[in-house]
C-alpha cells in the first residue's frame, strides 16, 4: 500500500468524526509530520504517514519527540489499522 492512499484514508476518517486532517507543512522547518489532525472541542494531532513497515527519518523522530514533550499528541501511522486508535486518541475521552 502507498503513503498516498494510507494518507487518503486518514483524511477520511476524521472527516466523517467531524474533524479536518490539513496537509501540514512548515517552511523552514524540515521534518515536520505530515498531516495535522484537528478535532471538534480544540483536540489536535499531528501524523507522521509512512508506507508499511517504514520507519521515520532521524529528523522526523526528533519533532514528534519535542511535539510530544509539548504536550502534543503525536504519531506515526503505517497502516489503515492504526486510523481509528490515532483517531481515537486524539478525541476528548
Amino acid at each position: 500500500m502507498r503513503e498516498k492512499s494510507i494518507e487518503e484514508k486518514l483524511v477520511a476518517a476524521v472527516k466523517v468524526q467531524g474533524g479536518v486532517c490539513w496537509k501540514f507543512t512548515s517552511p523552514g522547518t524540515a521534518g515536520v509530520p505530515d498531516r495535522i489532525v484537528l478535532m471538534p472541542f480544540g483536540r489536535i494531532g499531528f501524523v507522521e504517514v509512512k508506507t508499511p513497515g517504514e520507519k521515520p527519518r532521524s529528523l522526523q523522530r526528533l519533532r514528534i519527540k519535542a511535539l510530544r514533550r509539548l504536550g502534543f499528541k503525536a504519531f506515526v501511522l503505517d497502516s489503515p489499522d492504526q486510523i481509528g486508535g490515532i483517531i481515537d486518541e486524539i478525541q476528548p475521552p
